[in-house]
């Protein structure tokens, strides 16, 4: 009862791509739809997560084929998914690959993951929501530290952070999210959806106030 989203360009780092977009889009547009699946896992393959948007694609004026209409970048990051997305993140969730996971409502990650938002460094910024949702995750002065320095954090430290839900070995970051969907999965469609919006509805009033 659970879906797998597995990001596969190694070669690449896992870079989002037109490929990469569309796949997910098409993946959370069927699953939308099944009564059997009552959540979603995304994750990479290979030794990273996501290294996020795809440099060659930028550079050549291609940036636009990194998003799709329904989801925006990665086919994920403007969704709202009536169904709950958990992030399986090891290696480094760094730039558009830190805002995709998030973009997810739950996160496990690999003891040695590093997270952060290094735009800065570069002369950009974050453009893919993560400026706004960080602050709703993690205290205010420590996302904006993140947004201005760029500097990473570690897992230890987004754990204590509540960025992350749990941590675990990187072998065990896939099974360890397939135990939480589970988890999930044994309680009815109807109670998860109407929880899952519920909270997020309470985020964003809370945000508001």
């Amino acid at each position: 009862r659970v879906g797998i989203i597995r990001f596969n360009r190694p070669e690449a780092r896992n870079a989002v791509n037109n490929e990469i977009a569309t796949g997910v889009e098409a993946a959370l547009d069927e699953w939308e739809g099944d009564p059997e699946i009552q959540a979603v896992i995304v994750t990479g393959n290979g030794p990273n997560f996501c290294a996020g948007a795809d440099l060659k694609l930028v550079a050549t004026g291609r940036g636009g084929e990194m998003a799709t209409r329904k989801g925006g970048f990665a086919g994920l990051t403007t969704r709202d998914y009536p169904k709950p997305i958990i992030a399986a993140i090891h290696g480094a969730a760094l730039a558009g690959g830190f805002e995709i996971m998030l973009s997810c409502d739950l996160v496990v990650a690999a003891d040695d993951t590093k997270f952060g938002i290094p735009e800065v460094k570069r002369g950009l910024f974050a453009a893919a929501g993560g400026l706004i949702r960080l602050p709703k995750r993690i205290p205010i002065a420590v996302a904006t530290e993140m947004a201005i320095t760029g500097d990473p954090i570690t897992a230890d430290r987004a754990l204590a952070l509540g960025l992350v839900n749990r941590t675990v070995p990187a072998d065990q970051v896939v099974d360890a999210a397939l135990e939480l969907a589970a988890a999930i999965a044994k309680n009815g469609p109807l109670a998860i959806k109407n929880s899952l919006k519920m909270v997020r509805e309470a985020q964003d009033l809370t945000e508001e106030e």
